[in-house]
């Protein structure tokens, strides 16, 4: 039931993230290993990505994705949010009954990492979708897929079962850093806000602004990864299914350090808060309340009529 909790709260931050997600992926992938000032700018902010996506591309275009980004949320985040939910039920992020960050850092590392693995193939798919636009504003390496069941099943025909999990190197520390930050920031915030009596014990506003702490330093955290992550994730690829522009992790991080200096690495900043922040704040709030509520729920079941 963790797993599923899980996944159900972060399916439902998808629904209201996900043009967000789509405006994030095209400001990473614009002006990909060119030096500042040398490319043609399609996206100069994130109102200005909306606009431009929403009247050239059709206001549909805002949510494209969004079928891949549900079934990646279900998997990844039921996954990663359920083990964390697991070790956390075992009493494994607390010493001497308080949050320990080591601990708590620990367990959300590691519960990204199998949450990630399990979702790349999906988020292959989701980045290839939503970076698909019209010519006069296309940015990064364009696909031509007809849907995720088509793009699934085009890749695997092309490269294999490992081709679906192209990418992965970059998704692994993406999501370990990024949940890592995310969830004991969460545990020790909630924790904190908890003791400090701001709020009524157990009110929803204990995880709202536990989850809004924690949105600012997962975004810090985790965009020099996500940068990556999308470039890995929508190269061009030969025949052979080897990627055209970068080798993995860490060339692409270096190229894109030595062609676009340290901002490169955090391109797309505003972008990604607009769309981490919002889908942090909303998943942790659903998956606390959604959590408190099956506690309420569950002895009632085995109650006496």
């Amino acid at each position: 039931m963790d797993f599923l909790l899980g996944g159900a709260a972060a399916c439902g931050a998808c629904l209201f993230t996900n043009p967000l997600e789509v405006v994030k992926t095209r400001m990473q992938l614009q002006g990909e290993l060119q030096s500042h000032g040398s490319y043609r700018v399609h996206y100069r902010n994130v109102f200005h990505a909306f606009y431009t996506i929403g009247k050239v591309d059709g206001l549909a275009a805002l949510q494209k994705g969004l079928v891949p980004g549900l079934v990646y949320q279900l998997f990844m985040n039921g996954v990663r949010l359920g083990s964390y939910a697991l070790m956390e039920a075992s009493g494994y992020i607390h010493a001497d009954g308080r949050v320990s960050a080591i601990r708590s850092t620990a367990a959300g590392a590691v519960a990204g990492v199998v949450g990630a693995f399990m979702g790349s193939p999906i988020y292959l798919v989701k980045t290839h979708l939503q970076s698909q636009s019209t010519s006069s504003i296309a940015v990064g390496h364009q696909y031509k897929h007809q849907g995720m069941r088509h793009a699934l099943m085009a890749i695997h025909r092309e490269h294999g079962i490992l081709g679906l999990w192209r990418g992965s190197s970059a998704a692994l520390p993406r999501v370990s850093i990024g949940s890592a930050a995310q969830l004991s920031t969460f545990s020790a915030s909630k924790e904190l806000i908890s003791d400090l009596q701001v709020f009524a014990k157990d009110s929803w506003l204990v995880g709202l602004s536990a989850g809004m702490i924690s949105s600012m330093v997962v975004v810090l955290a985790m965009t020099p990864f996500d940068v990556v992550s999308t470039r890995l994730y929508n190269q061009a690829v030969d025949h052979t299914g080897k990627g055209m522009l970068y080798q993995g992790f860490l060339d692409c991080f270096s190229k894109t350090l030595k062609k676009e200096g340290l901002m490169g690495l955090y391109k797309g900043l505003g972008a990604s808060y607009f769309r981490l922040g919002p889908h942090t704040i909303l998943s942790l709030l659903f998956w606390n309340e959604l959590r408190k509520i099956y506690r309420l729920y569950r002895p009632a079941q085995g109650a006496p009529p």
